[in-house]
């Protein structure tokens, strides 16, 4: 007897070709009833035998296509309905609302190979795309997922397009961004008074590049500026005229074989270059490569990635070079997605611009990993990989909005038991990152029918996004900055453990009013104990020592009461200010601690970029080295302090190369991480160690310390999908926020 069954399924099921593949699958189980896309979910209803419906409801999960995440989460026996026949029904956009809003996705083999078909009519058209690619997230104007609710809705599909569009045998069906040369949308090239479309525009903008010119090109999340990766002249043009000196530039490669001639790929950064989020991935130079030092100048990493866009395999296919592909934007702000925006901030910048006519709705930069301990850790969350859904080990008690810090900020939403984060949106100190940051959070709310009914903030009243939430007429909590750190941690790898998190960045307010950042918290989510910390001393000149780490130098020296020259004319005057403590804040920064040795190893005195001199401190370490045992001692509250004198003063050796110096700061700062938790896993027991904040961007120390700590029988972890830098506190704050111990 025939039975009726009704499967509700959660998950990434919209943007992916779910219900072609529903459709397809019913036809080849001979199944009738209905599909429908819900707010999020998708139901399903069949009618057939008991043994055929259970082998679907299988086939549901293992079949599924490759970009989808379904989850079952109701499977429920209905009346029979007598169904003649499998529809797929049109979206819902009223009940329960369970929306998971699909990433932007790479370009897929099938359409590539289209693209590259003479006799094909979408032949090198910049635009090609299906269920299983082309944007998603940053062309959605509002959910459900459907055409008409995207930047493409003012492009009205030909007889073809059609055709696919509502075909459910084809992988078109409801591709809502479908389009062709006839009705899609088209280039145009812009340098001086020079303006061209369509094939016109592409072959201008391939000859530009060609010639080493600098070209601001239209992608899917804003715009990149490009130019030839092996033209050390148009590199230095491009440097000087956006004023980034150093800051390593990233490079889109053709395929895989042109990354291997010039980089060391381990299997684990190749398969994060050809996953479908085709994120930028740091990698070693190879000796054979051959591209110019001003690519990252002082770092032997580059930031490789692998063409995404349709446009992307024709510039780079014609070229048949790498390319530089930096986001279009001043330091520190979003990138920039509205051509006459671009041409107006960046006409100085570029020599000429690639633009298109679809619309990009909200900015989403590259994703940015490093590979570190075998494993890829995300640094910066941004197009393909976010939003980044997380399913909570609570339920939050409110729809709650997390704000973020000050830099790197991303925001979190938090509602019932899922929580997400946006996109890196960047430095709060500009007003275009300010409104990008707002618009972010409307966005959000939009999108996932969620309206916050509170905040949280870190608890700095002077960042941005906590003056913000302060003006918002929401409850406010505030969350301190190490605690959301922890947190977040925490959040990834056990909500239910008891840690040891050492939360080492630059600076963030600390419990006591000083600038923390070599922190050790001891306990759980929203009980947290500073446990231990790096010495505390001086900052000369306080927020400015964060680009001239010749600062952080100067207070370390004078702390352990060295005198050295500085380059400042006033450096006896910077010092009396010092001993009075005018503008020198107290700070246990980890960071600063990098910055100080990086400049007494002659490496740097002032940087361009944050983190410059900890990076560079990275990348010149090599060899052996010995480790410098860091003093231990108790203070009045039973914390340990981390005495950092001895490495420091070994930083100001003449007579052992800047190379061993330099590992020999790494090894001694991962022993005493080695250390603290050996001499505190005996008074205040702990299940985990965990490393986070800024700092473990660094490969060396997080390697170094990951493996002392598990030779010394610890379960340790480092953030991997969560970022360990400020662009994860966001969800670290939500947390505090709304977690409860039972």
């Amino acid at each position: 007897m025939p039975e009726a069954r009704r499967w509700i399924l959660t998950g990434r099921v919209q943007g992916v070709g779910f219900r072609p593949f529903v459709y397809l699958l019913a036809q080849r189980f001979d199944l009738k009833g209905v599909v429908q896309n819900q707010l999020g979910q998708v139901m399903i209803e069949l009618e057939g035998e008991t043994s055929v419906l259970d082998d679907f409801s299988s086939a549901l999960i293992t079949d599924a296509p490759p970009l989808s995440r379904p989850h079952i989460t109701n499977i429920s026996n209905i009346p029979p309905r007598g169904f003649t026949s499998f529809q797929i029904l049109d979206s819902a956009s009223a009940g329960e609302t369970h929306i998971h809003v699909p990433p932007d996705l790479y370009l897929c083999s099938d359409c590539q190979r289209e693209m590259n078909t003479p006799q094909d009519r979408r032949y090198h058209y910049p635009f090609i795309n299906c269920t299983q690619c082309g944007p998603r997230y940053t062309l959605i104007t509002r959910m459900p997922y459907d055409r008409a609710n995207t930047t493409m809705a003012k492009f009205s599909l030909c007889d073809a397009c059609r055709g696919e569009y509502e075909d459910p045998a084809s992988r078109r069906f409801h591709a809502e961004p479908i389009a062709c040369p006839q009705c899609g949308p088209q280039l145009e090239f812009v340098s001086g008074e020079v303006r061209l479309q369509r094939e016109s525009a592409l072959d201008a903008c391939i000859a530009s590049l060609r010639r080493g010119e600098i070209v601001a090109v239209k992608g899917i999340g804003g715009y990149h500026l490009m130019c030839d990766a092996h033209n050390a002249d148009s590199i230095a043009r491009l440097r000087a005229r956006k004023h980034r000196p150093h800051k390593a530039l990233a490079v889109m490669f053709k395929d895989m074989a042109a990354v291997r001639a010039e980089l060391e790929v381990a299997a684990q950064a190749e398969a994060a270059l050809c996953d479908a989020t085709r994120p930028i991935v740091l990698l070693p130079r190879s000796p054979a490569c051959v591209l110019p030092e001003g690519i990252a100048p002082g770092l032997h990493e580059v930031g490789a990635m692998l063409p995404y866009t349709p446009l992307h395999h024709l510039l780079l296919a014609a070229l048949d070079t790498p390319l530089v592909a930096t986001s279009a934007n001043l330091s520190g702000e979003p990138v920039l997605t509205e051509g006459v925006e671009v041409e107006t901030r960046l006409g100085k910048v570029a020599d000429a611009f690639l633009h298109h006519d679809r619309s990009i709705v909200r900015p989403a930069d590259d994703a940015v990993l490093r590979v570190i301990a075998a494993q890829t850790r995300l640094i910066r969350p941004g197009r393909g990989n976010a939003p980044i859904e997380i399913e909570l080990p609570f339920g939050m008690p409110q729809p709650t909005l997390a704000v973020g810090g000050h830099m790197k900020n991303t925001i979190a939403l938090g509602w019932g038991s899922r929580a997400v984060l946006s996109p890196h949106i960047g430095d709060l100190d500009a007003p275009r990152s300010i409104a990008v940051f707002e618009q972010v959070i409307t966005d959000m709310q939009r999108l996932y029918g969620v309206t916050a009914q509170a905040i949280v903030c870190d608890a700095h009243p002077h960042y941005a996004s906590s003056r913000w939430a302060a003006k918002q007429g929401l409850p406010v909590r505030t969350v301190w900055h190490h605690h959301a750190h922890a947190a977040a941690l925490a959040l990834e790898h056990g909500a239910d453990k008891t840690w040891f998190t050492f939360t080492w960045d630059g600076v963030g307010l600390g419990e006591d009013g000083t600038l923390w950042g070599g922190e050790t918290l001891h306990g759980r989510i929203a009980d947290w104990r500073r446990a231990a910390y790096l010495r505390p001393f001086r900052l000369p000149g306080g927020d400015k020592a964060a680009r001239e780490p010749w600062r952080s130098a100067a207070g370390l020296c004078w702390e352990m009461g060295m005198d050295r020259s500085f380059p400042v004319d006033d450096i006896t005057l910077l010092h009396t200010a010092w001993q009075r403590g005018i503008n020198a804040p107290q700070t246990s920064a980890a960071g600063r601690l990098f910055d100080g040795a990086a400049h007494l190893l002659g490496l740097i005195d002032h940087a361009s970029y944050e983190g410059q001199g900890g990076m560079l401190l990275e990348q010149c370490a090599s060899g052996e080295a010995e480790v410098i045992v860091l003093p231990l001692y108790e203070d009045a509250q039973g914390a340990l302090l981390v005495d950092w004198q001895p490495v420091l003063a070994a930083m100001l050796r003449k007579d052992v190369p800047v190379a061993t110096r330099a590992m020999t700061f790494h090894r001694s700062l991962a022993h005493s991480i080695v250390m603290q938790a050996q001499r505190l896993h005996a008074q205040r027991p702990f299940d985990a160690v965990g490393l986070t904040g800024g700092v473990f961007q660094n490969k060396l120390l997080a390697e170094l310390a990951l493996e002392g700590l598990q030779q010394a029988g610890f379960d340790a972890y480092l953030p991997q999908q969560i970022p360990c830098n400020d662009g994860g506190i966001a969800l670290g704050q939500l947390m505090e926020a709304g977690f409860k111990h039972g």
